[in-house]
């Protein structure tokens, strides 16, 4: 295959050489207007000259001619695993690679798609992408992609030579019921209703069901079964009565017929805050401890405090006119009988039986603790005297009981081995400062009657004791300086940290529970803690979303604190059990993005194929034949795809041989100037006679 051509390698820059040949051609036009003679040999002079400074020569080329290039794409998605489509895709490979086979200097160039990373679905455009690059564009003569038409990058499309073809798996009597959740918040108010939006679907050659059965499970507790209509938005409230984390599944049964049921599921993952947190703060008498609590609680914006405190108690008698001493009366009758149940937290500090507090509102305190509440006694010397609260009907449920022995030596609280475990005081030490915790100076002696000691002061005698009663909670705490660490006495210690957790832990905050189990997702694997107040080895039972189950022990990272991790594999959603705790944890989507649309379908790839016109065929309709076509015209038709012959080679010897040799030119341009030259003389000659 050979092929020649005419080269120029001019002596001078091409401008230079157009501006000669423009004045040539005034000259041209000067000599015809004036009618002179023997113009013509001195054009042909100066033309012949211009032809030497352009430097044409002959270019002959021995090309080696190249095959064209086909590039076929597989789809090994995960879609298409569903029903037959991998057997339709390889059958349709094997037809492909039988007629490129048939076809003299045409090649196949075969390359094969999984899963995307992440989620992140089919990328057949990404991989089409990466084929071209990897072969000579000028010999790509057509495209095809044997895949179920599903794509989630048709962003990255390249710029296409040639054009492309779907060989499209699946079949047309192909159904499938889809569950998606259009809209659901990320947080949820406690004990407001929220609206969780979602769709059940039905596509393809659906059989027409009009109404299906929808489980809704909260943190994998037992459904409730609804039946809700199909193709149509629905609403569902959702009610969290847990703060922390909520996982929220939906899922609808498997209809027969259908592709598949990776797409009957999804999780909804809340978390519930509280709106506000109301706190009751009831305080004795005025000491320094009292603007430690006001701080600590107004220190948070979401705190509502209402502080009752005793500044004049009845027994002093002055001779003041009461109608003096306040503007109005205090609503005691609405705080402990009406509303008590409005507030998250009661803290009684330094607080005796003055008779202010009838014993009918101590005993609604109590109720309210038994009904759920939260009471945080912060003892004085007065809890070890006759008006303590001990002998109060909210006496029967404090977890100490006074000895009536006050302790007024320092001491350094400590935190107990119990209290090691316990997360309210684990890991407190960490925040001690340099030399350690300054001392507290004061204890009332308890007897432990119930719950947990965390903290211990002189002689190892309780100092914080937390029990649960009923459904509710209640800490004592056997001193009142604890403000000392907020004033530095000694180096201080971690009063805010330590009133802050214990507060939490009253108000049920899900990080503060002692016996729990939580999970986190990240990065393909799941990391699972487990809080308990229990010594002993711990084994995790882990079901996957296949439901095969597997048991790994956990290990022990700090007292209290166990941990397990595995790799997840898989996407959906893992139930976990250690002992009486239970937690689920989703990972990635319920449904992944594969199995979010399974019908097949070409209208995703047809703005690909649009500008070099080439086609969509069902493999389930036979086999296309290949037909080669020109460039612009129709690749695709009934029963056939094409592809564009590049007519591509490789240049294998260059011959070069100059057309106007320097010396030649110049002698026939002088040769004709002097042509010309005799011409004109002759024309002199022959007007004088």
């Amino acid at each position: 295959m050979n092929a020649s051509s005419i080269i120029f390698n001019p002596a001078f820059a091409w401008p230079l050489l157009i501006a000669a040949g423009v004045a040539m051609a005034l000259l041209l036009a000067f000599a015809l207007w004036r009618g002179l003679k023997g113009w013509a040999l001195r054009v042909l002079g100066a033309a012949a000259l211009l032809l030497a400074l352009a430097g044409p020569s002959l270019q002959m080329e021995e090309r080696a001619p190249e095959g064209d290039i086909l590039i076929a794409v597989v789809d090994d998605s995960a879609s298409q695993g569903l029903s037959d489509r991998r057997v339709q895709s390889e059958e349709a490979l094997a037809d492909l690679q039988a007629r490129v086979a048939g076809v003299e200097g045409l090649e196949l160039r075969i390359t094969r798609m999984g899963d995307g990373e992440d989620n992140r679905g089919s990328l057949l455009m990404t991989t089409l992408a990466e084929a071209l690059a990897e072969v000579p564009r000028d010999r790509v003569a057509g495209a095809v992609l044997i895949s179920d038409g599903r794509l989630h990058d048709l962003e990255a499309a390249p710029d296409l030579p040639a054009p492309l073809h779907l060989l499209m798996t699946g079949r047309e009597d192909d159904w499938d019921r889809r569950l998606q959740v259009v809209n659901a918040p990320a947080f949820a108010i406690l004990d407001e209703e929220q609206d969780i939006r979602l769709r059940i679907d039905d596509e393809g050659a659906a059989p027409g069901t009009t109404l299906v059965d929808l489980a809704v499970s909260i943190d994998g507790a037992e459904p409730e079964v609804y039946q809700v209509p199909v193709n149509e938005e629905l609403i569902l409230p959702v009610t969290l009565t847990h703060g922390g984390q909520n996982v929220i599944q939906f899922t609808t049964p498997t209809a027969e017929g259908e592709l598949t049921d990776r797409n009957n599921a999804a999780v909804v993952t809340m978390n519930g805050v509280r709106d506000r947190l109301r706190v009751l703060l009831v305080s004795g008498e005025p000491h320094p401890g009292t603007r430690t609590w006001r701080n600590l609680l107004k220190s948070d914006s979401s705190v509502d405090l209402v502080h009752f405190t005793i500044l004049r108690p009845p027994e002093k008698q002055d001779g003041v006119p009461v109608s003096e001493l306040s503007l109005i009366a205090f609503p005691t009758q609405e705080l402990f009988m009406e509303k008590i149940d409005e507030f998250d937290l009661i803290i009684f500090d330094r607080y005796k039986l003055r008779g202010i507090l009838p014993a009918s509102y101590l005993m609604s305190v109590r109720n309210y603790v038994e009904a759920g509440g939260a009471v945080l006694v912060a003892a004085g010397p007065d809890l070890a005297g006759a008006q303590s609260l001990a002998r109060s009907p909210l006496g029967a449920i404090l977890p100490g009981e006074p000895t009536a022995r006050v302790l007024n030596e320092a001491y350094s609280p400590e935190v107990t081995d119990l209290g090691q475990r316990h997360p309210v005081t684990r890991g407190l030490a960490d925040f001690a400062p340099e030399g350690g915790w300054g001392r507290w100076m004061r204890l009332i002696e308890l007897d432990e009657t119930s719950g947990n000691t965390v903290m211990c002061g002189a002689d190892g005698r309780p100092l914080l004791t937390l029990d649960r009663v009923g459904e509710g909670r209640v800490a004592l705490l056997a001193s009142d300086h604890a403000w000392l660490w907020s004033r530095g006495f000694e180096g201080g210690g971690p009063q805010l940290e330590l009133l802050k957790r214990l507060a939490h832990w009253m108000m049920k905050e899900p990080e503060l529970e002692e016996e729990a189990l939580t999970a986190q997702s990240s990065g393909g694997e799941v990391t699972v803690t487990r809080r308990t107040m229990a010594e002993g080895a711990k084994e995790l039972t882990v079901t996957r979303p296949d439901g095969t189950e597997e048991v790994l022990p956990m290990e022990e990272v700090a007292p209290g604190l166990y941990q397990s991790t595995f790799a997840s594999g898989e996407i959906g959603l893992f139930r976990l059990a250690e002992g009486d705790q239970t937690a689920v944890v989703a990972v990635g989507p319920a449904s992944p993005k594969e199995f979010e649309e399974t019908i097949a379908t070409g209208d995703l790839v047809e703005p690909v194929m649009a500008p070099m016109r080439g086609g969509v065929l069902a493999v389930e309709d036979g086999a296309p034949q290949l037909r080669a076509v020109n460039e612009g015209r129709a690749a695709a038709g009934r029963g056939w795809i094409g592809f564009t012959p590049r007519g591509a080679y490789v240049v294998e010897d260059i011959r070069i041989v100059p057309l106007a040799p320097p010396w030649l030119m110049l002698l026939l341009a002088a040769g004709l100037a002097v042509a010309a030259w005799l011409a004109e003389g002759r024309g002199r000659r022959a007007r004088k006679a």
